[in-house]
């Protein structure tokens, strides 16, 4: 069965912030299909191809494209994205999306 996964980096400003998001989103990703994989705190960027700086970087799952696009969308995570996320986030970067087959 194929699923869709992302690497995502980001910079994080708030840690105290932020996972309080990830506290509160996390129970609604999970009731989804959806889960994370990894999750790295970074110190040093090599290469990258954004002018956006990274301190974390992890990988999240969901069952397909479309249960993504709901999660995204969905009024609760919304609300919990606009009350932690936005305030302990400078940059979001997609690094990649793609299909995984286990």
């Amino acid at each position: 069965m194929a699923k869709l996964e992302m690497l995502v980096g980001l910079y994080v400003k708030s840690d105290e912030l932020y996972l309080e998001y990830r506290k509160a989103m996390t129970p609604i990703l999970r009731r989804i299909g959806g889960d994370f994989g990894y999750d790295f705190v970074v110190g040093e960027v090599l290469k990258k191809e954004t002018n956006n700086d990274i301190n974390r970087v992890f990988t999240i799952h969901f069952p397909n494209k479309e249960t993504m696009d709901t999660f995204f969308i969905n009024e609760e995570y919304l609300a919990i994205k606009e009350k932690y996320y936005k305030p302990a986030v400078e940059h979001t970067t997609i690094i990649r999306s793609y299909e995984i087959v286990e």
